[in-house]
């Protein structure tokens, strides 16, 4: 987490899968925050995903 507001997830596979969303996203929704970054040093070159979390309403 990084300083409260924004989830990273890192991984290193060759492709990003359905489940690694999943993933990313469940942690978003347990920790009631609205943004993550899901990104995969496993391919050939690095991979950045922005997720959010519609689930959270915004103050």
């Amino acid at each position: 987490m990084i300083e409260e507001k924004v989830v990273l997830e890192i991984k290193a596979v060759t492709e990003y899968s359905d489940s690694h969303l999943a993933q990313t996203l469940n942690y978003l929704e347990a920790m009631g925050l609205e943004t993550g970054l899901l990104l995969n040093f496993g391919a050939k070159s690095l991979e950045i995903k922005r997720i959010v979390n519609n689930k959270v309403k915004k103050s």
